[in-house]
């Protein structure tokens, strides 16, 4: 991080890094600094770097009916410092298919060409853009344009971020919090960069909300269809949080009368509420690898009370 600084840095395999390495990054994405101390010296230096991670999902496929914890070896903590996170899914599409192998099978087709010195070899589709040209823009456009933010964006900005914020209030669930808006205003000068412009004009917000909607509806909606933030950055929707301690209070109550309580009463108690069984049943397992009840014998589950320090 430190030597990209004032650039990008790449990481791949991003699930499988250290929790050293994770320590670093977590103050890396967030102050963009990063601290070492050697010798009773602490050393602070500078990691102002983009970052683009790539990782895999625990079972090789992404499911996008599984939460993104659920699927990755990595702290929503982490997880939640990146403004922008998309699932790249191998959907089964024979023109997809076809156009991905004849794009190898030109790249080897290209190289075979070169190692034999065969003349007149030409790839049939060229980039649309120069790779050449496209890094020198890109520097240009790093070093010369710093654009500031207009009252037009920020008004438009301000008014999603209160308008999601009301809708989420009214559905019980948190589509948004304040850190989203430090990344829509990257993004929104990210967006006036890329066009040279040294002011973010509206279209450049609405480019960052596209993009931020996108990404909330593909990785944070909850199981009645909302978007609920929380299910990037805890690890599970707020719809999820609610239940679990519905079922906790029941489980207390349960306990008022009865120390040794039975699986099945809570379960019962569960649907009364409006929880179905498998869900309920799939909630106590959760809870008792989490450590706030353990079953002392079959069909029988007690409370784990932890003693204040």
């Amino acid at each position: 991080m430190v030597l990209g600084s004032g650039g990008i840095v790449c990481i791949d395999e991003f699930d499988k890094i250290s929790q050293d390495d994770r320590a670093a990054l977590h103050e890396a994405l967030e102050s963009q600094t990063i601290s070492v101390a050697k010798a009773g010296i602490i050393a602070t230096f500078s990691a102002r770097a983009a970052v683009l991670a790539a990782a895999n999902p625990k079972f090789g496929r992404f499911d996008p009916h599984q939460y993104p914890a659920e699927q990755f070896d990595i702290p929503p903590t982490l997880l939640s410092r990146f403004d922008l996170i998309f699932p790249i899914t191998d959907v089964m599409d024979e023109d997809t298919d076809r156009n991905i192998a004849k794009h190898i099978l030109m790249q080897h087709e290209a190289a075979g060409a070169r190692l034999a010195d065969i003349k007149g070899f030409e790839q049939v589709e060229e980039p649309p853009i120069d790779s050449d040209l496209l890094r020198k823009y890109i520097a240009y456009a790093r070093k010369n344009v710093s654009p500031r933010l207009s009252q037009e964006a920020s008004e438009y900005l301000q008014k999603y971020y209160v308008d999601l914020r009301k809708t989420g209030q009214r559905q019980g669930a948190v589509p948004i919090t304040p850190r989203q808006i430090e990344g829509l205003v990257r993004m929104s000068e990210a967006s006036a960069k890329s066009r040279l412009s040294d002011v973010v004009e509206l279209s450049d917000s609405e480019t960052a909300i596209e993009l931020s909607r996108f990404m909330l509806k593909s990785l944070a909606l909850d199981t009645g269809g909302r978007i609920d933030i929380d299910t990037i950055l805890t690890g599970m929707p707020r719809e999820k949080v609610d239940r679990m301690n519905s079922i906790l209070n029941i489980i207390k109550k349960l306990e008022e009368s009865d120390s040794n309580i039975k699986i099945q009463k809570v379960i019962e108690d569960a649907e009364a509420a409006g929880i179905d069984s498998t869900t309920a049943s799939k909630y106590l397992s959760e809870l008792e690898r989490s450590g706030d009840i353990y079953r002392p014998r079959q069909g029988i589950i007690k409370l784990v009370h932890h003693e204040a320090d």
